[in-house]
């Protein structure tokens, strides 16, 4: 069962990676406007035709502007993509309306949104999620303010089915599964408090119902909180702010004229984020190039400040480029440094053809010793067990390889043994990544492809030609049951594999899509 369920996952997964994860939310938040409007001229949700057209409008216009002058102020590239996706949310939160005081309302919501980016920061990076500052400070300016009129039984449906397909691209289903869970049974409870001092009643399934579908939380979970900027790196850390954003969601708490709820409840949990990492965009200058194989070049860069990662962790690099494509201009990369070598940090990517490259990669492909890059942020939960008992089975698909090498170039350094077998798959021997780094790690090794690699060293074996099936990895890794299991690679190798994964000690991935 758990075999076939992380078989479905990583090839739901394997669709979704065509689209980088910002354009996937802008194209849902497009979606849900549309049904809004739609849904508006039967009057099923709160706005009126023309209040959602001048709404969207004012949000769009005042938005994009502010973010068009800081970002001529400062010097760096306007991202559209950005400024509309912070639109769509407030359009959503703020109260839609013809009248000017309620649109200068979205007007001080867009302006603060857009204004929060470059105001609230630190080392470059947003602390607060710019919907929700913008949603508050147009409920305190008293001219307009947050509404949350997304929570309205017509929207549910449409909302379910895009919230999922986002939470399953950013790998956020657990986190606001919890905190829908949280903000639930805390909002239920709240009601039946009410109730009872009012001496009233309601049947348990009718306030459930009108908790979980007329309320924002699946809208605030999916695309507020699960905004990877404003979340720590760690996934008990974000378990954290999930409850206490969950909690105050649903339990708003009075503090004179002012209420904590929704906006205000996820601004808190930015903050309890905030202080569990440190978090800061970090500079990288481009030192080195050189190719791994064929086909996958090596970047080493050095890092202009500290930075702190876990063996395993992954980062996302920004390439500011003009025209990006759908897969945007993020993209998250595995450490394949270890953290002894800072302030070198090195990461891999493979080129592909010239025909198929996306705008991003022709971009880093281009990219020149002396190049100044962004990190927007290091994450990822892809790292070893802490008892160093626990024999460990890594399995990795080409650059996949990427952050094995990372935790076996750690282990090395610092000197510590651990029971680990390595399977590798590639298209060739001539595309086997870091080989010479592998080899001097003394870790054994069973490697996958259709040719023979040569001089393999002792702890080496070459499995055989054929495809890796579930059943052969259950034949190159017999004691496969008594290990810990990690795979990197693309989703449908991790499918493909599955069945036998599932019979591990326990099975943590590394899936990349969209590469």
């Amino acid at each position: 069962m758990i075999g076939s369920l992380t078989a479905a996952y990583q090839r739901g997964m394997r669709v979704l990676g065509r689209l980088s994860m910002y354009r996937l939310v802008l194209f849902a938040l497009a979606v849900l406007a549309v049904i809004a409007f739609a849904l508006s001229f039967a009057g099923l949700v709160l706005p009126t035709p023309g209040a959602l057209v001048a709404t969207a409008a004012v949000l769009v216009v005042v938005g994009s502007a502010v973010d068009a002058i800081a970002h001529h102020v400062i010097g760096t590239p306007w991202r559209v993509e950005s400024t509309l996706i912070t639109s769509g949310i407030l359009l959503f939160v703020v109260r839609p309306g013809l009248d000017v005081p309620t649109l200068a309302g979205a007007a001080i919501a867009a302006a603060a949104a857009a204004l929060s980016k470059y105001l609230i920061v630190w080392r470059g990076r947003h602390i607060l999620n710019p919907a929700a500052v913008g949603a508050a400070v147009a409920t305190l300016s008293t001219l307009g303010g947050s509404a949350w009129w997304v929570g309205t039984p017509a929207l549910f449906a449409p909302l379910a089915l895009l919230a999922l397909l986002v939470l399953w691209r950013t790998e956020k289903l657990r986190v606001v599964a919890l905190f829908l869970a949280v903000a639930v049974v805390f909002g239920t409870t709240r009601a039946i408090v009410q109730l009872f001092a009012a001496g009233a009643s309601t049947p348990l399934e009718t306030l459930l119902q009108g908790v979980i579908v007329q309320s924002p939380y699946l809208f605030l979970g999916a695309f507020m909180l699960s905004e990877p900027l404003t979340l720590p790196p760690r996934r008990r850390q974000q378990y954290l702010v999930a409850v206490v954003v969950g909690l105050l969601a649903g339990w708003p708490i009075p503090l004179g004229i002012v209420t904590l709820g929704q906006e205000r409840a996820l601004l808190i949990g930015n903050l309890v984020a905030f202080a569990f990492a440190a978090r800061g965009a970090v500079r990288l200058t481009l030192a080195r190039r050189r190719a791994l194989t064929p086909t996958v070049q090596e970047l080493s860069f050095t890092a202009m400040r500290p930075v702190a990662f876990e063996p395993g962790q992954y980062l996302e690099l920004d390439v500011p480029h003009r025209r990006p494509d759908a897969r945007g201009t993020r993209r998250e990369f595995s450490v394949s440094s270890a953290p002894e070598e800072l302030p070198t940090i090195r990461i891999a990517f493979r080129e592909g053809r010239a025909e198929t490259l996306s705008s991003y990669k022709r971009a880093l492909a281009e990219a020149a010793e002396g190049d100044v890059l962004a990190v927007t942020g290091v994450w990822g939960d892809f790292v070893l067990p802490r008892s160093t008992d626990a024999p460990v089975l890594m399995v990795a698909a080409g650059i996949g390889v990427t952050p094995f090498v990372s935790q076996l170039r750690h282990l090395q350094l610092a000197g510590e043994r651990r029971d680990i077998v390595l399977v590798l798959v590639a298209s060739s021997a001539a595309e086997l990544p870091y080989r010479a780094e592998l080899e001097d790690t003394g870790v054994r090794t069973v490697v996958c492809t259709p040719d023979e690699p040569a001089a393999l060293p002792a702890h080496w074996s070459w499995w055989g030609g054929g495809r890796l099936t579930a059943d052969g990895l259950g034949e190159a890794v017999p004691d496969l049951a008594t290990r810990r299991a990690y795979v990197s690679g693309p989703p449908a190798l991790i499918a493909d594999l599955a069945p036998a994964l599932a019979r591990a000690r326990s099975l943590t991935t590394d899936a990349f899509a969209g590469y």
